[in-house]
């Protein structure tokens, strides 16, 4: 302790002359950044041999190791009961299959009869940037009783409701769980509201005219701009009363009921009060949610059940926070906590991108497809990696051929990204191979792979990179140069070899790389930007 109080009287620059060498820093203005040659010399990794190497081959771009957490055991796209099962269901669906015949036709004569007056209330209407007509608004009653007229045919004899909707002046925008084609069906009936749907419904028969007399909200889900156009539009619709309340489903796809998902914030970027809505399908012998199934199979139980259960709550309004500026990640929080509270469920990091990795293994017949999940959500906070790139990622990997526990061994990890048994690519698989196993799996391998491309200094290495490799300075690669280039880190490579290195940086296949290509390439095999960390270090 006598230490550190000498330690804290004494100057920090002290006045006496030094005779160590002066320190020259130069100070970039932009915020955060920090050039590849300055990171390499303030880690001393330029040619500095009395250093041990290190086991980590992305070291020279800032990495420090990454960590991948545990695989949740919930798969929230799981329907229980995909298959019939018990004497007790056979009996009923042998019974009800007369019932079953009538219900069909009255399932398409209601879906007929509200067709024709959705076509008639649309008929000459030019205006629809500004709401529907009220007269408009009365034919649609029609179509909103052959819709409930529907639910009646799926076996949704009587349905239970909670609390009430509140006002629309109340509560502009009500949010609700997703679990089946039928909530959409409900509420069309029970509120007539205007929703936001994907692109991909209105050329759906029918349903697609249908919800444009709702004046849908279409959005694309993959691209910002039109999240942004759909946020808008919310804002206008929910501020003017003349239109019905908005409707959306925050979870973005249908899960089984049993847990929620992250939300989408369309409905909370707007800053308008907010009503809950929880569906439930109680149930037995018949998981009525639209998860991992067909439609089809899902559609033919319904009709075939005694009776369908449905009940609907409706949870008081929530309004975002007045004593302080609450952002949207904040107020979804909220809504989503008490939306899974009234459920007695608990929330998770899944999306809709987990869907469709679950889609894809299941497409390449994986023994385990939701052992590819990965909680999505967390991955495109942590990462800022958009689900198209990890479904990018998983192809790749389904390249490697995963045993049934969905692992991919050493071998075929080398064999996709043409990497030859060496020194370097064996530290490449080590890298994310975190449990040293010897094997890794799907989120071992996304992980490891936007681990790399999130450091900063991974964008100036690429280009750095292409700049080494391009000798001539003609503005391409050739397959000459790329093999020079890796080389160093690959021995023994012969002609075939290089030949497929090159064609897999060669992305448009025109016989030769361009900074496009490389990038490209990198940035879909992130891990093989460690075969240029010789040359980048060496010119660091």
């Amino acid at each position: 302790m006598a230490g550190t109080g000498a330690d804290l009287i004494t100057p920090l620059i002290s006045s006496q002359p030094s005779d160590q060498p002066e320190l020259i820093l130069t100070v970039d203005d932009r915020p955060g950044f920090e050039s590849f040659s300055d990171h390499c010399s303030s880690n001393g990794t330029k040619s500095d041999h009395t250093q041990p190497e290190s086991d980590n081959p992305f070291e020279f771009l800032g990495s420090a190791g990454f960590s991948v957490p545990g695989t949740p055991t919930v798969d929230p796209f799981r329907n229980n009961t995909p298959k019939i099962d018990g004497f007790y269901e056979w009996f009923k669906i042998l019974v009800c299959v007369p019932i079953a015949a009538i219900r069909l036709v009255l399932f398409g004569l209601c879906l007929l009869v509200g067709y024709l007056a959705t076509k008639f209330a649309l008929q000459g209407w030019k205006d629809k940037q500004n709401p529907m007509p009220k007269w408009r608004c009365r034919v649609m009653w029609v179509t909103r009783i052959c819709s409930r007229c529907i639910l009646f045919s799926f076996g949704y004899h009587w349905i239970k409701r909670r609390g009430r909707p509140a006002s629309r002046e109340t509560a502009p925008i009500v949010v609700s769980n997703h679990v089946s084609y039928v909530e959409p069906i409900f509420f069309f009936y029970e509120l007539f509201p205007t929703i936001v749907a994907s692109e991909s419904h209105d050329s759906l028969p029918f349903v697609g005219t249908i919800i444009r007399a709702m004046q849908v909200i279409y959005v694309n889900r993959f691209s910002q701009s039109s999240r942004k156009q759909a946020v808008n539009e919310i804002k206008k619709k929910a501020s003017c009363e003349r239109y019905p309340r908005v409707l959306l489903f925050p979870e973005g796809t249908t899960t089984n009921g049993r847990v929620i998902i992250s939300f989408q914030l369309g409905a909370f970027i707007p800053g308008y009060p907010i009503q809950p809505v929880v569906v439930r399908y109680p149930h037995i012998h018949f998981d009525q949610s639209w998860g991992h199934i067909s439609l089809g199979r899902l559609m033919f139980r319904m009709f075939t059940q005694f009776h369908n259960f449905m009940e609907v709550e409706y949870l008081p309004v929530i309004s975002p926070l007045e004593n302080k500026k609450e952002n949207a990640v904040h107020f979804a929080k909220r809504t989503s906590h008490a939306i899974a509270t009234a459920l007695n469920v608990v929330q998770t990091s899944h999306s809709y991108g987990d869907l469709m990795l679950l889609t894809r293994a299941s497409q390449s017949k994986q023994e385990k497809p939701s052992s590819y999940m990965v909680e999505m959500a967390r991955v495109e906070s942590s990462f800022h990696l958009s689900t198209l790139e990890a479904v990018d990622f998983l192809d790749t990997f389904l390249s490697m051929n995963p045993d049934p526990s969905g692992c991919v061994k050493i071998h075929d990890f080398f064999r996709v990204l043409r990497l030859k048994p060496c020194y370097l690519s064996e530290k490449i698989f080590g890298f994310i191979d975190v449990d040293k196993s010897g094997r890794v799996t799907f989120k071992q391998f996304l992980f490891g792979s936007a681990h790399v491309m999130k450091q900063p200094l991974f964008r100036q290495a690429c280009e750095l990179a292409f700049a080494e490799c391009d000798s001539d300075g003609d503005l391409y690669i050739s397959e000459q140069e790329l093999g020079d280039s890796i080389r160093p880190v690959i021995p023994d490579l012969n002609e075939d070899e290089i030949q497929e290195m090159f064609n897999l940086f060669d992305t448009d296949k025109d016989g030769r790389v361009s900074k496009d290509d490389f990038s490209n390439c990198l940035r879909r095999h992130p891990l093989l930007i460690a075969l240029f960390s010789p040359s980048l270090l060496h010119n660091a």
